[in-house]
């Protein structure tokens, strides 16, 4: 399940990370670990707009299928 509801204000503390890959451009996506134990993923281009919730293991199973090769380029 995925939210595009605001954040509260204990997400607003947000440790967010970009990709090492990216280099100092802006075009990228960040995430950031949710108190709650999900992610958030957004635009880096706009740290203040909104931002994309999804629970821990929504994400996780994400994350498994990158890894496994799910999205061939």
């Amino acid at each position: 399940m995925t939210s595009n509801l605001p954040l509260t204000a204990a997400e607003d503390r947000i440790e967010w990370r970009k990709s090492s890959f990216s280099g100092a451009q802006s075009n990228c996506v960040e995430t950031g670990r949710m108190v709650t134990g999900g992610m958030a993923v957004r635009d880096s281009k706009d740290p203040h707009g909104p931002a994309l919730a999804f629970e821990g293991e929504a994400w996780q199973a994400f994350v498994a299928s990158v890894q496994g090769g799910g999205f061939p380029r």
